[in-house]
């Protein structure tokens, strides 16, 4: 189990160093984010141990039952918030996380911009945009994007560092990435939380500066 989450880490940093050599990129500007929600601190263990030092979760709860003891073992860990916040949880999130990836919706928005400096933590935030605008997932519609953005900074004094976004799985993704980045540009954002495990080469290519891996790392769930 051990050495086949380290083949896992490894091969994805194979991929990101040749996406990124095929895209003329620097290594050094894709951050790969380890998907770790629903495995066990066991699991984690062999992953940071081989020097992984960024982490994403879905859930507030589940992070704090994990990870406060994970990173007290590995100083300079970062976590992010990578599913969606609950308004009610955004004071525990933001003191639990170094960024959150979910910000979709002005309730939120409002909350965060109490829990932070509350909190007196910098907390990177991106806006998650609903690309393909499924019904069942969370995000704001494209052409809600730079009201929202606007929105954030305006009236909720809320620093946006970047988007995010999930393409319809569905669909071919490189579309929803090229739009992502094209919001992000005229918004003034330079960070693209894109790319899971079957297409961070492909997000790479249209900018992502973050990339969410988790099962060609840790394996299936």
């Amino acid at each position: 189990m051990s050495s086949d989450l380290v083949q896992g880490l490894a091969a994805v940093e194979q991929e990101i160093a040749r996406a990124c050599r095929d895209a003329r990129r620097e290594r050094a500007s894709v951050t790969l984010i380890a998907v770790s929600k629903t495995f066990e601190a066991e699991a984690i263990l062999p992953v940071l141990a081989a020097g992984q030092r960024v982490f994403g979760e879905n859930r507030v709860q589940e992070a704090k039952a994990k990870w406060p003891a994970l990173r007290d073992a590995h100083p300079g860990t970062e976590l992010h918030l990578i599913g969606p916040l609950q308004s009610n949880k955004a004071k525990e999130a933001v003191a639990l996380f170094d960024a959150i990836h979910s910000v979709d919706r002005e309730s939120l928005c409002e909350a965060l911009g109490k829990a932070l400096p509350a909190s007196g933590r910098a907390v990177e935030l991106f806006v998650q945009i609903n690309t393909g605008e499924e019904p069942q997932k969370a995000g704001i519609a494209p052409q809600d994007a730079d009201a929202f953005i606007a929105a954030c900074r305006e009236r909720f004094g809320l620093a946006i560092a970047g988007l995010m976004c999930i393409p319809p799985v569905d669909e071919a993704p490189a579309p929803h990435f090229a739009l992502t980045a094209k919001i992000a540009k005229r918004n003034g954002l330079s960070k693209l939380s894109m790319g899971m495990s079957a297409d961070f080469a492909t997000a790479i290519e249209f900018g992502a500066t973050h990339v969410r891996v988790g099962s060609a790392i840790f394996g299936h769930r």
